[in-house]
């Protein structure tokens, strides 16, 4: 928030601290018995879900905040009372399966907001786009036989959780509606940016989704401390403006984004004000220099070759 008001963006948008959801709109993506073990442990005063999910007394009514806001977001965007919302909630979401946490998500934030505009909304399509630098397992197992949703990961590979391989592609009437770039570490921009312009914006705009949803997590940075990848915060901007254009064309402009993982606080900061900043149409410089190049270039550019072949 600090870094958003040094950008001068504050004064453009509208902050809100948004409402709970509901039991049943988690039940929508949860079963009843995963959402009563994270009500139980938190009430006991915390614990852990693994090794890497602790939960403490307030975790709860956390998750419940966090799935809200995109809740209700996703009803004001539909409304016409906003156009774009940025949800800056934690826990994040995006490892969550139905009867699981880990990976520090509780409740998996984009697909309930998914799943309620589909289910609850009437809408026949949505589409998210996770660039979050760990593989969004929880989200693609949710979706993987579901025609209704494409879901398309950028991600470190090998790296936790171990899932994300490229010729995971979806299954039964879902098939071709996940799409997987397991890129090497190192890789940089200019490998994510023809990711977006040779597969995912293509993809997108055949596609032709109602709504468009953005799992974005900063881990990708170049100065993070969990991951290997190149990006930098001018980087973010780059691809939300292709995002934009796209959901221009297919859906009114209806963008909602979602907080996933980022570990060096300031890198995520600049990157999310530089989100925000393309989603706004504002021109705010970018405070980093010029991206780094792709250290394994060939592996990563084949990842993007072998993503079109299995569509071909």
């Amino acid at each position: 928030m600090s870094e958003i008001e040094k950008s001068g963006l504050k004064s453009q948008l509208e902050t809100k601290s948004p409402r709970d959801a509901l039991r049943e709109e988690i039940k929508l993506v949860h079963t009843t018995s995963y959402i009563d073990l994270v009500k139980r442990v938190a009430e006991s005063g915390g614990g852990h879900l693994d090794m890497d999910t602790a939960l403490s007394r307030s975790s709860y009514d956390a998750a419940l905040r966090a799935a809200g806001a995109l809740l209700e977001s996703v009803d004001r965007i539909l409304s016409g009372d906003i156009g774009r919302a940025f949800c800056l909630v934690r826990p994040p979401g995006h490892h969550a399966l139905p009867s699981r946490g880990m990976g520090f998500c509780l409740f998996n934030n984009v697909a309930i907001a998914a799943k309620y505009a589909v289910s609850k909304k009437g809408l026949e399509r949505v589409m998210i786009i996770d660039w979050d630098a760990h593989h969004g397992n929880g989200t693609q197992d949710i979706f993987y036989e579901d025609p209704s949703v494409l879901y398309v990961s950028l991600h470190q590979y090998p790296h936790y959780p171990g899932t994300g391989w490229v010729d995971e592609i979806g299954s039964g009437q879902a098939r071709g509606t996940t799409i997987n770039f397991p890129f090497p570490p190192g890789t940089g921009e200019d490998v994510y940016l023809k990711a977006f312009e040779e597969v995912i914006i293509p993809v997108g705009k055949q596609f032709n989704p109602d709504f468009v949803m953005i799992s974005a997590g900063y881990d990708g940075h170049a100065l993070d401390l969990l991951c290997s990848m190149g990006l930098v915060d001018s980087s973010y901007r780059k691809m939300t403006d292709m995002i934009v254009e796209m959901a221009n064309e297919c859906c009114g402009g209806k963008i909602l984004v979602t907080l996933e993982g980022g570990y060096n606080l300031e890198a995520q900061a600049r990157s999310i004000v530089q989100t925000i900043s393309g989603l706004i149409g504002a021109d705010v410089e970018a405070k980093d220099g010029e991206p780094p190049g792709t250290v394994y270039s060939d592996r990563a550019f084949s990842i993007i070759e072998q993503a079109k072949n299995l569509r071909a």
